[in-house]
């Protein structure tokens, strides 16, 4: 199984773009990884946030492919604990999901094109985070999934 995760605009923190890429490298030793970064939307403040969500769900369904899973990271989505989410993840490869793509979409949502491709929604806390801090709190899970997958210590009980 492979995992993309898509975001929407550079991080904007050198904090952040540190941690992210930290555990990127260490997804890297359990799963094929990449984040892929989508283009800010131009003159975005001149669009409504309907006109925004549409753009960019174009530029995010164009980075699914057919037999993709695709994934929102989305406040109404499913919450799981760290060892619930680990146990899904592993679901999701033993089923043979060949690509898994998460997706953080802009400060609106997702159009409903993008919601209607969607196979599943997550939802990482009832908190709202910037999607920059989302970034960096999501490789974190991600990666503590694999080692509780794993049976390593990262993840204390």
């Amino acid at each position: 199984m492979k995992i993309v995760f898509l975001v929407i605009g550079k991080t904007d923190e050198s904090y952040l773009d540190t941690g992210i890429l930290k555990y990127i490298k260490r997804l890297e030793h359990y799963v094929p990884f990449e984040m892929k970064i989508i283009p800010d939307i131009k003159n975005r403040k001149t669009l409504t946030e309907e006109q925004q969500k549409k753009a960019e769900g174009e530029f995010i369904l164009s980075n699914i492919n057919i037999g993709d899973d695709l994934v929102l990271l989305d406040e109404n989505g499913k919450t799981f604990s760290s060892v619930a989410f680990s146990q899904w993840i592993e679901k999701q490869m033993n089923i043979g999901s060949k690509r898994m793509i998460f997706v953080v979409g802009g400060p609106y949502g997702f159009s409903k094109e993008v919601y209607a491709k969607a196979k599943f929604k997550i939802s990482l806390s009832e908190m709202t985070f910037s999607h920059q801090m989302i970034r960096l709190i999501f490789v974190e899970q991600l990666y503590r999934a694999f080692t509780i997958i794993k049976g390593e210590p990262y993840h204390h009980v």
